[in-house]
């Protein structure tokens, strides 16, 4: 019965008497050992089997545990097998399969459920027991096991195994915990074997004595978390609120103060529409419009928006057929006009480049300042020219203007030129426009217009459109007088005044000196030089200056020459970065200037667009909360979005930086609201930020207004140290935004974040906010 075997195994090797001599004695004594085990077996009762010991697992099938290994008299025990044998024991191949075949029989017999069970497993192990000793492979035991925990320790045991077989020496000595497993195992064996539960028993001593390894303990795991919770307060239940406020969904904290509003003394100045923050910012979550949908993306947003998302008709009521905005269906249509444009943006932007050929969009004008925005369709339809233009409008009866804009996908604020500056340095934009914007500049001495002369470069241009210009009404002829006389004071050179025949508007253009010769040689002081010690690019709730700061003279400050033509002023250092000068991360101006672009470019090139999982195509309004020198923004450059670059007021004032790259931003203190309408962003970007503002800040009220700027399944990435990164994610979490990644090393960390349309039930009335 056994020379098959041999057969086939003799096939493999090289005929020689010694060989056949060999072979007659194994097969001799493999007879002899088969006659002993059939006078002996009789004796034992199938629990009593060593074998094998079946252990059920969760799943209900067994797993097939291999019998204890054997020594040989030098000491050294034999390798063994997946299924628990010898390699070079053939004789005992036999002997197992004769077993087996008994076990089974016996099995049956008795009635056993197992039955099936057990011709599973061998099922599973087809004809293992003929595996030829020169090849070196192991087998499976089951394959049902590859699901669940005993599945997942089946092939952790298989693995252990292989290594051992792929030794050279199939006869080397076991050592560490592999030699205690035996060592268990012998004496195991020495014992009466008189019930399965034994097998079970060998099992966990074998896993009492076994070492951890690269595993830590679930004790451990558990005790490290809620020591990092503690220390982290992540423990914190926060207790999110709806905010109950007069503005509902479009509430803007600093712009809807209603009882700061009602104790002023005065609005003549426009002081309603300022900012007015409460003394504590608000905790609570502005609630959402009534059938909020995920808004259309860009390109498509420009022209049309959902109306449930800005459910205002005001606007199209009243403009309507300026072309600003329509109601159409379910949609809010914007068919690119405005009031001076009518039959659309791109006609008038190119007829004013017909008319200052310097202008030059997208190469000389790049960044743009326009007041008085409404809808902003001259800075949406700006894009197609590769020129940003940062768009501002109030908060007032031409109802939700500015959320227009950013429902759109186009840049905007919510400020006005009222009695403080404006939240940009002095000297950096190329272009200033204003179409019909209803602001008096020529009023109060000139402050509003010497205010857009403190932001506007030297060269650059102010572009005007109103109805003085053109119309012969008594109003416009007195307007128009008065805003020549004050140009002329101011030293603005009127270089084109031309009529759009097709609008059926007139457009002024005006051209700020690069020098101060006009300003030394004016007969009358008015309006005056400001005084050396105003620094023009102080703006943060500085009140306004009825003065001109006079133009850059060393050649080697700021303003003093044109950037270079975009895009090359993107990438390159200012001229005015000296080497002399140190950097915010150490290093000499330019060179940081450098290094921290070429860092952003890796940082979103490689993690930022591939590893967060973000669909970039979802992607149009972004704002980097703590800007720099503007890397980040400038890697994104290729992304068909827009960045809102934010300098905080305690940071290294570097927004100057910025702008002169082709970039534009604002200055702003994170403890109060920001000027823009709730759901205005798609994506935040926080780095090292949330860690220096809770020195100063309430914490919780910051991620409160981040939860206010971002869009229902908008993107937060934050960048800091590991400990505010937990914090920040604690905070999330009970708005039950969804943790795309987190990641810490070496005390810093990285969280990606994705924001719900959860809002709470409990609601907390803002009494400064109800208007009665």
């Amino acid at each position: 019965m056994a020379q098959p075997r041999y057969t086939r195994i003799d096939n493999n090797r090289r005929p020689s008497s010694s060989y056949c001599s060999t072979v007659t004695i194994v097969v001799f004594v493999a007879l002899c050992l088969v006659g002993i085990w059939m006078m002996t077996s009789s004796s034992l009762g199938p629990d009593q089997s060593v074998d094998t010991v079946s252990l059920d697992n969760k799943d209900g099938m067994k797993n097939q545990m291999p019998p204890p290994a054997e020594e040989e008299g030098n000491g050294q025990k034999k390798t063994e097998d997946a299924s628990g044998k010898t390699p070079n024991d053939e004789s005992s191949s036999k002997e197992e399969e004769d077993q087996e075949e008994k076990t089974k029989k016996e099995s049956t017999s008795s009635g056993g459920g197992n039955d099936s069970d057990e011709k599973k497993d061998l099922k599973d192990n087809p004809d293992e027991e003929h595996t030829d000793s020169n090849e070196k492979q192991i087998k499976p035991e089951t394959e049902d096991n590859e699901s669940g925990e005993d599945g997942e320790n089946q092939k952790t045991f298989e693995a252990d195994e292989s290594e051992k077989k792929s030794s050279d020496n199939d006869k080397e000595t076991k050592t560490g915990n592999e030699g205690d497993e035996t060592k268990t195992n012998v004496e195991q064996e020495s014992q009466p074997k008189n019930e399965t539960s034994g097998g079970a028993q060998l099992e966990l001593l074998n896993e009492t004595i076994a070492q951890n390894g690269s595993f830590s303990t679930q004790a451990t795991e558990s005790k490290n978390e809620k020591e990092a919770q503690k220390s982290s307060g992540d423990q914190i239940d926060f207790q999110w609120k709806v905010c109950n406020t007069t503005a509902g969904p479009d509430y803007i904290p600093c712009l809807d103060n209603v009882q700061a509003i009602r104790s002023l003394k005065s609005t003549k100045h426009y002081e309603h529409r300022e900012r007015h923050c409460p003394d504590s910012p608000p905790t609570c979550l502005v609630p959402l419009p009534e059938g909020y949908k995920r808004p259309i993306e860009w390109p498509k947003s420009r022209e049309k928006i959902w109306y449930t998302n800005i459910p205002h008709t005001k606007l199209a009521e009243y403009k309507g057929h300026q072309n600003w905005v329509k109601v159409t269906g379910e949609y809010l249509t914007f068919p690119g006009g405005g009031t001076q444009f009518k039959h659309g943006a791109l006609h008038y932007i190119d007829f004013i480049q017909e008319s200052v050929s310097d202008i030059a969009w997208g190469k000389r004008s790049r960044v743009v300042l326009d007041v008085g925005c409404g809808v902003a369709s001259f800075g949406g339809f700006l894009f197609d020219r590769d020129v940003i233009t940062m768009s501002l409008a109030p908060k007032d009866e031409h109802e939700a203007q500015v959320q227009f804009a950013l429902e759109r996908g186009i840049p905007a604020i919510s400020a006005v030129m009222g009695t403080t500056r404006l939240p940009f340095p002095g000297r950096v934009f190329d272009i200033v426009h204003c179409a019909r914007c209803r602001v008096p500049w020529h009023i109060e001495g000139g402050k509003l217009l010497l205010e857009l002369n403190r932001v506007l470069r030297p060269g650059g241009f102010f572009v005007w459109s109103a109805t003085p210009v053109y119309q012969k009404k008594t109003e416009d002829v007195e307007i128009w007088k008065a805003m020549s006389e004050l140009t002329k004071k101011m030293c603005w050179e009127l270089i084109s005044i031309n009529k759009d025949k097709i609008n059926g508007v007139g457009v002024a253009t005006y051209k700020k000196p690069t020098s101060n010769e006009c300003y030394t040689s004016r007969s009358e002081q008015a309006p005056p030089i400001c005084a050396d010690s105003d620094d023009p690019n102080a703006s943060w709730k500085v009140p306004l200056q009825a003065c001109m700061h006079t133009a850059p003279e060393d050649k080697t400050q700021r303003g003093s020459q044109w950037p270079e033509q975009w895009p090359a002023r993107l990438d390159k250092p200012p001229y005015w970065l000296s080497s002399s000068q140190t950097g915010v991360y150490g290093k000499a101006a330019p060179e940081d200037f450098s290094a921290d672009y070429e860092h952003w470019k890796r940082v979103v090139t490689k993690s930022y667009l591939k590893g967060l999982g973000i669909n970039w195509g979802t992607v149009r309004n972004v704002m980097d909360m703590k800007a720099v020198y503007g890397g980040f923004a400038a890697a994104l450059r290729e992304m068909k979005v827009w960045v809102m670059n934010v300098v905080p007021i305690d940071s290294p004032d570097t927004l100057a930086i910025i702008y002169e790259r082709g970039l534009f931003g604002i200055y702003h203190d994170w403890c109060e609201s920001f000027s823009t309408y709730p759901r205005s962003y798609d994506l935040l970007h926080a780095d090292h930020l949330f860690s220096k503002l809770k020195q100063r800040c309430n914490l919780t009220a910051v991620v409160a207004e981040v939860d206010r700027v971002l869009r229902p399944e908008g993107k937060l990435i934050v960048r800091d140290d590991a400990e505010t990164i937990q914090e920040v994610e604690a905070m999330v979490k009970a708005m039950k935004w969804e943790v795309r990644m987190t990641y810490s090393k070496e005390k810093e960390g990285l969280l990606s974040v994705q924001k719900s349309i959860w809002r709470p039930k409990d609601v907390e009335t803002l009494t400064y906010a109800i208007a009665t």
